[in-house]
C-alpha cells in the first residue's frame, strides 16, 4: 500500500458505543477526520450537489431541511436539519432499513477542518456478530478517502476510477487495513478478540468479494 493510502485509513479517528434513538437500541459509530481546508470550502463539498458526484456519487433531491434526497445506487433519506457551516443531520434509508447519520464540521484552524460523522444503526444481533462495524465502517472510509482526493491537486483515485481502484492490489489493502482498524475500535468497545477479529475478516472478504477464510 503507498503511503497515501496508508495514511488516510490511519488518520480516521474511529469510536463505538452503544445507546437508545427513538427508543431502540443502536450501534453508534463514529468516523472523524482532520482535512487541510478551511469550513466554508468543507462545507460546500459535503453539501453542494454539483459538487458531491466529484468525490462520492450522483445525487439529485432538494439539498435543504426538510427536503429528500437520493445517491445513485445507493442510500436515500430526508434531511433532518442544516446549520451551515457546522451540520446537517440526516435520516439513511438503504435495504429497507432507516439509520441516521450527524455531519459536524469543526474550525481548528483557518485551514484545518475536521469533519465528525456520527452514523446510529439498529443492527440485528447476528449481523454485528457475523460483519461487525466495518459493514458501514469500511464505506465510511473510502467516502473520506474520496474527499481527501477531492482537494489533492493530483488525485489518486476519482469516482469514474475508483470501481477499478478499489479492485486493485492498492485499494484491496486500503479495505483490509480500512476494516483492521473498525475491528480494533470493536475490541475497544469490548468485543471479544477473536469474534472481532473474524468478522472483520468476513466483512473486508465481502467488500472484496471474496470468500472469508
Amino acid at each position: 500500500m503507498s503511503k497515501d493510502t496508508t495514511g488516510s485509513v490511519g488518520s480516521v479517528r474511529r469510536e463505538l458505543s452503544q445507546r437508545e434513538h427513538e427508543g431502540r437500541p443502536v450501534h453508534a459509530l463514529v468516523a472523524a477526520r482532520v482535512y487541510g481546508v478551511n469550513r466554508e470550502d468543507l462545507w460546500n463539498a459535503l453539501t453542494n450537489a454539483a459538487r458531491i458526484p466529484k468525490w462520492f456519487l450522483p445525487i439529485s433531491g432538494e439539498l435543504r431541511p426538510g427536503g429528500s434526497y437520493k445517491l445513485e445506487g445507493n442510500a436515500s433519506g430526508e434531511i433532518t436539519e442544516c446549520e451551515p457551516p457546522e451540520h446537517f443531520v440526516l435520516t439513511w434509508r438503504m435495504h429497507g432499513d432507516v439509520s441516521w447519520v450527524t455531519v459536524t464540521l469543526s474550525e481548528l484552524s483557518e485551514c484545518l477542518t475536521e469533519v465528525r460523522l456520527e452514523h446510529l444503526a439498529a443492527f440485528p444481533p447476528e449481523f454485528w456478530e457475523e460483519f461487525g462495524p466495518g459493514a458501514v465502517g469500511i464505506g465510511w472510509d473510502q467516502a473520506m478517502y474520496g474527499l481527501d482526493q477531492h482537494f489533492s491537486s493530483d488525485p489518486a483515485v476519482v469516482p469514474d476510477t475508483a470501481a477499478e481502484w478499489l479492485a486493485s492490489a492498492e485499494g484491496r489493502d486500503f479495505t483490509r487495513q480500512s476494516s483492521d482498524a473498525w475491528c480494533e475500535a470493536s475490541i475497544a468497545m469490548g468485543t471479544d478478540v477473536e469474534a472481532a477479529r473474524a468478522a472483520a475478516n468476513r466483512v473486508a472478504a465481502f467488500y472484496m468479494g471474496e470468500d472469508a477464510t
